[in-house]
């Protein structure tokens, strides 16, 4: 009887063991060759589903796709260059039809343009810009006369010792000159000045303030070379712009300071600042060149503008009042003046 009993006990205890360790048969063999196996995997639907679970149809409906419309702008790697072109052009016109207040008919036109590329990465900063300004001015009863002339040219390059200071130590490299021959109207035959007569070059090193952003720069240098071109002959024999007479390069050692500044002082207003500072050490210490230039732009939209500007200058090497008598002789040199210049205008500007 005890036998029996242990027999019915082991065979209930077989059966139960059998069903709670039935392995859930995954994995089975599609082929048995040698050498090449392919295992294919079943889709095994579960009973209980975790909260994170996302039951989800990997099979794409076509009825539910939708055309792309808008096309994806391919990748651009990103790039540490600042590029500006710009174009710009103002012109003003008065005509008079039977006006009993009188007046003459004149028409003037301005052509600017300006290219800047900057390039800033790390340690390293350069700044470049090349300006070039032409104007000219029609009136009636009277032949075209020049009111603008400049082609100026400046490069700086920067190299800082990390990523957290904006002070650089830099060298700066600036070219001024003009387009064509510049007149004391009315007397149209004999020039006051050409293309390269006068020419400056400032070359030297010192050390930059350029905070992010760019738009602030301070360049403070306490060794520049300043080379003055005078390469019309005329000019040269008669001594313009400081060089010595029969001589077409005057050379000197000083200390410069320039700064620019670009803001926007009020909505759609933009200022735009531009000074530079310069003294000899060997001929007339502490006489200081000065070249200051501020601009105010009004842009009414993307291409429409209107523009106020000022432009004083004080150089010693440039005199005015000269008296020469008649044999050629010069008998006052003449004095060193304030030129100051103003413009007002609307025009249009293109960027590209």
């Amino acid at each position: 009887m005890r036998l029996i009993c242990f027999l019915i006990i082991f065979f209930s205890v077989f059966v139960s063991l059998n069903a709670q360790i039935n392995p859930l048969r995954v994995f089975e063999k599609d082929s048995t060759e040698t050498g090449f196996q392919v295992v294919r995997i079943k889709d095994v639907k579960l009973k209980y589903l975790t909260r994170s679970a996302k039951l989800t149809d990997p099979r794409t409906p076509l009825n539910r796709v939708k055309p792309l419309l808008k096309k994806f702008k391919r990748f651009v790697p990103q790039s540490f260059w600042d590029k500006q072109n710009e174009f710009g052009l103002n012109i003003n016109e008065v005509a008079f039809v039977n006006w009993n207040a009188g007046g003459d008919n004149s028409i003037s036109a301005l052509a600017n343009m300006r290219f800047v590329r900057n390039y800033k990465f790390r340690y390293l900063n350069w700044d470049s810009e090349l300006r070039l300004r032409y104007g000219l001015n029609a009136q009636e009863g009277r032949q075209l006369r020049k009111t603008d002339d400049q082609i100026r040219l400046s490069s700086t390059v920067g190299f800082r010792k990390d990523t957290i200071t904006n002070w650089y130590y830099s060298v700066k490299a600036t070219f001024n000159t003009q387009f064509s021959n510049g007149f004391k109207y009315p007397n149209r035959t004999t020039p006051i000045s050409r293309f390269m007569a006068p020419g400056y070059l400032f070359l030297g090193a010192g050390t930059s303030y350029i905070p992010e952003g760019g738009k602030f720069n301070l360049y403070i240098s306490p060794i520049t070379q300043k080379a003055t071109f005078v390469l019309d002959e005329n000019l040269s024999n008669q001594g313009a712009f400081g060089v010595d007479e029969g001589e077409h390069i005057f050379m000197e050692i000083g200390f410069l300071i320039t700064n620019t500044w670009e803001k926007e002082v009020l909505k759609n207003v933009f200022m735009n600042h531009r000074l530079s500072l310069y003294t000899d050490y060997l001929i007339s210490f502490g006489n200081i060149d000065v070249d200051w230039e501020v601009t105010f732009n009004l842009k009414v939209n993307d291409h429409i503008n209107a523009n106020i500007g000022t432009h004083f200058i004080y150089d010693n090497d440039i005199k005015f009042d000269e008296v020469v008598a008649d044999d050629g002789t010069v008998i006052d040199p003449g004095i060193a003046r304030i030129q100051f210049k103003q413009s007002l205008g609307v025009g249009l500007t293109y960027a590209f």
